[in-house]
């Protein structure tokens, strides 16, 4: 059985829609695939009434959260949130938030660049997302694409949308409250890509711990992101702590080179998260 638990549709900042998902996962010969676009479960009904015979679909999100990173600074963390009850008031009103700050956002940041004389529309980058849709500073990447400013998505944020001038930060959700509103919906949560210091700070050992310790059920540990070593540092962590080891793409569609399942999660590492969900259950097409 191959499982990836790590993928995105156009609900957020993927290029397939969930029914293009859900077929290209079954294409890759995948058995059971995680929709986890960021901070929406909006993909979920096109993904179920769409999945292909034979398919397993995980309902899922990824949630950007705010952490200490074990040296007294705060940076972005990324947690995967799976088979949570996506009507839980708490979780309703925290997405809702998110989802109009990452727009509002993502305008600001549009028009920075206009007043540069970058060759875009900010109205016209608005107009063409999902009206739900958490708007990402990939479409603004896939924006600056179009009009010629740069090749890919990985020269946009290298030049652009990081740092300096163009950048706009964001208020992310406190992990720790993230992980307490998943639980009390009846969701698990792994730390997504948690050491991959190719996207920039990562949180130490002691404060995966301390997550764990908070109810983190699991970490993703082969990612694209992670090296060797990393991996197998992480999973002797995993190991020491009880905690769960995934493996996921992240794939993005063509926003990305990673192809759907090219790192893939242990049949009984699923099974052990369903077991633990109450909020929703692993569909099967």
């Amino acid at each position: 059985m191959r499982i990836d638990l790590h993928t995105h549709s156009t609900e957020s900042d993927g290029t397939d829609t969930p029914a293009e998902l859900v077929t290209a996962a079954a294409a890759a010969g995948l058995s059971a695939v995680a929709i986890t676009d960021h901070d929406t479960a909006a993909g979920w009904p096109e993904a179920a009434a769409n999945l292909p015979p034979g398919l397993r679909l995980v309902r899922g999100a990824e949630l950007s959260c705010a952490s200490d990173d074990g040296a007294g600074r705060l940076i972005t963390v990324h947690l995967l949130a799976y088979l949570y009850d996506h009507t839980s008031p708490a979780l309703v009103e925290e997405q809702l938030r998110l989802r109009s700050e990452r727009r509002a956002r993502l305008r600001r940041m549009a028009v920075r660049m206009v007043e540069d004389g970058f060759p875009i529309d900010p109205d016209e980058l608005m107009a063409g997302l999902p009206p739900d849709a958490p708007a990402g500073r990939p479409h603004l990447a896939m924006a600056l694409i179009r009009a010629g400013v740069v090749a890919t998505v990985d020269e946009a944020f290298a030049r652009y949308l990081t740092s300096g001038r163009y950048y706009v930060p964001r208020t992310d959700t406190p992990v720790a409250r993230a992980i307490a509103m998943i639980t009390a919906a009846g969701g698990v949560t792994v730390l997504a890509h948690p050491f991959a210091v190719s996207r920039g700070p990562v949180v130490d050992e002691g404060v995966v711990a301390g997550l764990a310790d908070l109810g983190l059920a699991g970490v993703e540990v082969d990612h694209p992101d992670h090296d060797p070593a990393t991996r197998d540092r992480l999973r002797g962590l995993a190991t020491d702590l009880g905690l769960l080891t995934t493996g996921s793409s992240d794939y993005h569609g063509t926003n990305k080179t990673v192809r759907i399942g090219a790192e893939t999660t242990a049949p009984d590492v699923l099974d052990a998260l369903a077991d633990r969900a109450t909020g929703c259950k692993v569909l099967v097409g």
